[in-house]
């Protein structure tokens, strides 16, 4: 069992620092029932979480099953600062409302995954505010900067002459103090957060609590094109909280190759499973869209329910298998005459109208199912049903 634990904690896993001292805790749990804890932290900088984030959450349920205590840590302090990683300018600061709201929501999501029973939600408010300023300085003191502008952004920002707060380098410190609190054993986080995942070490051991964390890192999930990390601001993600149907839809239209990626960060399936299925795929005993479905039914039930999945598989069934429309269109009622463009703008199937406007040339526009070709086209009195490639529809009533 111990074998298969260690292989499931390696799966997809981008970099592993002290895998031993992983190793020790998952033999020790077998052996004397002596629970680990694992940690991992969010900010809470934005209401919703997409699939991107969950690949952490996989992975904290996979410690779960082998003997972990989550330590799910709410950043409601570090999030006034913002974690300046990978960031080429100084974060707008967030107030403690939006926090507050936003933290909720984690709260709420996270749980679809984790067991609520083998998870310690904590606030790192609650041990940072008192830490106060002669705590802070002292905490200051465990790091120099020399070192600190050896990090890639801030070396990068520093040459060019773009500003750095003071803030922004107590950031990963203040991350670091977070496993000194908690003494956390593990701390899992992106490739892109491996500065801030060493600080915790560190400081771990400059405070002298008795022991270093191991530090595991997965890697960045691409988004629906495949190429760039999923994003809402690259309209490439597939967020926890989309409807039954959208989610489906999303997960089906990403490549076969990318499909493989999803299933190693995403599935629940062993990775036994994974490599039959995808050996099934290669001889075409299974055919890539099957698995593919598989996929989206087990992704989606997740964040809805199985029935609601199977609904969203049918009706995709339905609308393209059949060239039919979706039952559910979201009926708008807007006044005329209207441009084509700021009609899909105000109807929340485009972006911004210049996204309308290349989706138009690009031929992925449709009236009533006819392609538009026209991007100057004004749309008069009547009723109209507006199209965006194959899954986003709305129906307009313009008088």
């Amino acid at each position: 069992m111990v074998e298969t634990a260690l292989k499931e904690i390696r799966r997809g896993t981008a970099e592993i620092i002290d895998f031993e001292g992983i190793e020790k805790k998952v033999k020790k749990f077998y052996a004397e029932g002596i629970r680990y804890t694992v940690k991992a932290g969010f900010d809470p900088t934005a209401p919703d979480l997409h699939l991107g984030h969950t690949v952490l959450l996989q992975k904290l349920a996979v410690f779960q099953k082998y003997g972990a205590k989550i330590q799910f840590l709410i950043g409601d302090f570090t999030a006034k600062i913002g974690d300046p990683t990978g960031k080429s300018e100084t974060r707008k600061q967030l107030s403690d409302a939006q926090i507050k709201e936003n933290a909720k929501s984690y709260h709420e999501q996270v749980f679809k995954i984790l067991d609520p029973e083998l998870t310690e939600t904590v606030f790192n408010s609650d041990w940072l505010t008192p830490l106060g300023s002669a705590g802070m300085l002292q905490l200051t003191m465990k790091y120099n900067v020399a070192r600190m502008l050896e990090r890639d952004d801030f070396e990068k920002r520093y040459k060019s002459g773009t500003s750095i707060s003071i803030s922004e380098f107590i950031y990963p410190l203040l991350q670091g103090y977070d496993s000194v609190d908690l003494k956390s054993d593990v701390e899992i986080g992106g490739t892109d957060q491996k500065f801030n995942l060493l600080m915790g070490r560190h400081l771990q051991r400059a405070y002298e609590i008795g022991k270093e964390q191991a530090v595991l890192m997965m890697p960045i999930l691409e988004g629906l094109d495949g190429v760039q990390k999923m994003s809402k601001s690259l309209h490439n993600y597939i967020g926890v909280t989309d409807a039954p149907n959208d989610m489906f839809g999303k997960l089906l239209s990403i490549s076969d190759d990318l499909m493989w990626r999803y299933y190693e960060l995403l599935s629940d399936k062993s990775l036994e499973e994974i490599e039959a299925l995808q050996k099934d795929v290669e001889t075409r005993t299974v055919h890539p869209k099957k698995a593919k479905e598989a996929l989206a039914i087990e992704i989606t039930a997740r964040f809805h329910s199985k029935s609601e999945a199977e609904g969203a598989k049918a009706e995709f069934d339905r609308v393209h298998s059949k060239k039919a429309m979706p039952t559910d269109i979201p009926s708008f009622e807007l006044e005329g005459p209207l441009w084509i463009a700021k009609a899909l703008q105000e109807v929340n199937l485009e972006p911004s109208t210049s996204q309308a406007r290349r989706d138009i040339k690009q031929g992925a526009v449709k009236i009533d199912q006819i392609k538009v070709e026209d991007e100057q086209l004004q749309l008069e009195k009547g009723e109209y049903v507006l199209q965006v490639g194959k899954r986003r529809f709305a129906s307009v009533k313009v008088k």
